[in-house]
């Protein structure tokens, strides 16, 4: 259909539409009986007569599967009212999967029906792939843009009914094919284009090749482990992890595909889901050397050394042998570290936990506590705090099914005291609770537990105290958590704070030389001891203060003017010494 320079007349609109309108739906209902079985002389139940309206059926903004007549495509608000006159009303309902079909006719106040409900076989065909391999790739990509029309309709191909999505290459069964070069001249100052049947679509951009790719490849499992193994090359572990799922779904007797799974997994960090594909793919072919391989890995990873040994030996790999000595040299060492807690030797207990994991423990929970706890008993707890916090962190009830209850609970006895010793007093009591419920009788947790509560405790009465300018009392406060932990950087400041505002210098820079003694890196402690150095005149150690804190707060405002006004008045006094001794 060519365009005119002329619009057409609304009468000779409304013949063009309507006959078109009748022949795609006598169409498309033969098509539809076809696809779901139902007869088309099956009657629906008659509307109310003399109806003048039409009501839209809600459409759902996803539907999975459904099949649409092409001549629901013209119900629209805008059209209807212009083509069909008072007594002449078209009630076009889009059926969905597994629903009932109707549509009915109305005419000069009687009612016609052209075909009835009937229950819907699930769909078959080009339909159910394209919406099964759109739902694969947005979950592979997570996305969820699509390239919809009024009906609903997933337009992929514009081969799917009468509307025009833009794509290159493709035809829509539309009497516009017949003259493309007008079809594209007809576009709306918004960006949207015409196309058949008075309808307007957004134009779209063709499909990027990455979703062309997955969906050729959808029911291939190999094609799939391909591209996963591609994405794992280029650091997409995420997006190769899925790939892998959707392979395994496709044939999950392929224990390559649980074994390449893991390694992604281990990538991103999840080394107990990654132990358990591993598991899988041994247990589907208990002679796939690789898979024993990497298993045995990410047991020497998580520190248990039996059972990494016990699968490395499995393994036909060269590097078997070194590997194994390094899961026997963890093995003594975790023994040594166990002998050292016992009479207290932390200096050895931190040598043989650094070491076990120089020799491949870099993830493993109960290897990391023991050096945590060496260097809290040795008084360093910002290297405590920084060894449990680079430490991969995994779920109470994966690693209690995984480490067992006893050595899960001393984990978490020991990041609970370095949290105290961090100030994160409310982790550390919900911490020490936790361990306290997997190992109730352990007296070790439960004085943890106690000491935290009384610190948290301490630390919030004495703030309040504080606030309220009560500067004696809350000074006690701090000092009741501190005889629970005296060597609690936090308090120590808070006090040396309290000190301060009661004009007791001298305490105030003792309290704050105990918590740098702990925490050289505590800039709230040095900022504050060097204030109280000021008013003592110990200019000196004033500014090595600020000069240290000018290194750590390069951007503080604050302690650039008081380093420029401390150099100066350095500066004067000694240009005064000077003069006065000539």
């Amino acid at each position: 259909m060519t365009e005119s320079r002329r619009p057409p007349t609304g009468c000779a609109m409304f013949g063009i539409y309507s006959g078109m309108f009748r022949r795609r739906r006598s169409n498309s209902m033969t098509s539809l009986s076809r696809i779901n079985g139902a007869p088309p002389g099956t009657a629906e139940p008659e509307p109310e007569a003399g109806a003048s309206a039409v009501s839209a059926p809600a459409y759902p903004a996803h539907r999975k599967g459904g099949v649409h007549d092409d001549s629901s495509l013209v119900h629209r608000k805008d059209v209807l009212p212009l083509l069909a006159p008072k007594n002449s009303v078209q009630h076009v309902h889009p059926p969905a999967s597994k629903t009932a079909v109707h549509t009915t006719k109305t005419v000069n106040g009687g009612t016609k029906t052209a075909a009835a409900a009937a229950t819907a076989a699930e769909y078959t065909g080009m339909a159910e792939e394209l919406d099964k391999m759109i739902h694969d790739h947005q979950r592979v990509k997570g996305t969820t843009q699509l390239v919809r029309a009024t009906s609903g309709n997933m337009m992929l191909h514009r081969n799917l009914g009468n509307l025009n999505a833009g794509v290159p290459g493709a035809s829509a069964r539309n009497s516009l094919d017949r003259n493309p070069k007008a079809t594209n001249e007809r576009k709306a100052p918004n960006g949207y284009a015409f196309s058949g049947l008075g309808n307007i679509v957004k134009e779209a951009k063709a499909p990027p090749a990455e979703l062309c790719r997955a969906l050729s490849h959808r029911t291939d499992p190999e094609k799939l482990k391909e591209m996963g193994n591609e994405e794992y090359r280029e650091g997409h572990y995420a997006e190769a992890v899925a790939l892998y799922d959707q392979a395994i779904m496709v044939d999950p007797t392929r224990p390559a595909y649980w074994s390449n799974k893991a390694a992604a997994l281990a990538a991103l960090g999840r080394l107990i889901e990654a132990v358990g594909d591993c598991r899988e793919a041994v247990r589907i072919d208990p002679s796939y050397s690789r898979a024993h391989h990497r298993l045995g890995g990410l047991y020497l990873r998580l520190g248990e050394a039996d059972k990494a040994i016990h699968h490395l030996k499995q393994s036909a790999n060269d590097s078997t042998g070194a590997d194994v000595s390094r899961a026997q040299s963890i093995k003594s060492r975790v023994a040594k570290c166990g002998d050292a807690r016992k009479v207290r030797n932390w200096v050895t207990v931190l040598q043989e936990s650094q070491a076990a994991v120089s020799d491949g423990a870099d993830c493993a929970p109960q290897v990391m506590a023991l050096q945590a706890e060496a260097l809290l008993k040795l008084q360093r707890h910002d290297e405590a705090d920084a060894v449990l916090g680079g430490a991969p962190r995994f779920g109470v009830d994966e690693s209690t099914k995984f480490f067992g209850t006893v050595a899960h609970a001393y984990v978490l006895m020991i990041r609970a005291q370095v949290d105290i010793a961090a100030g994160r007093f409310e982790d550390a009591v919900a911490t020490a609770q936790t361990a306290c419920q997997l190992d109730p009788s352990n007296r070790e947790i439960a004085n943890v537990h106690r000491r935290a509560k009384v610190v948290a405790s301490a630390r919030l009465r004495g703030n309040d105290l504080f606030k309220a300018s009560r500067f004696s009392e809350a000074c006690a406060a701090y000092g009741e958590g501190l005889d629970r932990d005296a060597s609690n950087a936090v308090l120590l400041c808070n006090r040396a704070a309290c000190h301060a505002r009661l004009s007791r210098y001298e305490k105030a820079v003792e309290d704050c030389n105990g918590a740098l003694a702990v925490r050289p890196a505590y800039s709230k402690a040095r900022l504050r001891r060097a204030d109280c150095n000021v008013k003592l005149e110990r200019w000196e150690a004033s500014l090595r203060d600020y000069q240290v804190l000018i290194q750590e707060l390069p951007e503080n405002e604050d302690v650039k003017k008081a380093l420029s006004e401390l150099e100066a008045k350095l500066k004067s006094q000694r240009n005064g010494g000077i003069a006065s001794r000539s």
